[in-house]
């Protein structure tokens, strides 16, 4: 069983930058696929970015957010920089134990925290 706590989500002015951290429970986190996903309002549930040893984007987010993680500390990080307004919405941290490839659909994920909202105001 692995715990995924999310932190850092809030409302932020369009260009500014917030920072999203995921705490993961697990003796064996380094081994994992760690996730981000953001749900808009009415929308699905779509990927943001991923890593394992290396990191993939989805094109809207390229240039603008990162992906970075400190295994000692169990933890996963989203850094985003240039935010718009549509990048508005619930940001979900998740965990793929299995695949042990950087980039996995989003139906290996086989955990996820609770999610936290971020607001980019115009």
């Amino acid at each position: 069983q692995v715990q995924l706590v999310e932190s850092g989500g809030g409302l932020v002015q369009a260009g500014g930058s917030l920072r999203l951290s995921c705490a993961a429970s697990g003796r064996t986190f380094s081994r994992y696929t760690m996730g981000w996903f953001r749900q808009a309002p009415g929308k699905v549930r779509d990927f943001v970015a991923s890593i394992y040893w290396s990191t993939y984007y989805a094109d809207s987010v390229k240039g603008r957010f990162t992906i970075s993680r400190d295994n000692a500390r169990n933890t996963v990080y989203l850094q985003m920089n240039s935010l718009k307004p549509e990048d508005t919405a619930i940001y979900y941290c998740a965990a793929d134990t299995e695949s042990g490839t950087p980039y996995t659909p989003i139906s290996s994920y086989d955990y996820w925290g609770q999610g936290t909202q971020v607001t980019v105001s115009s």
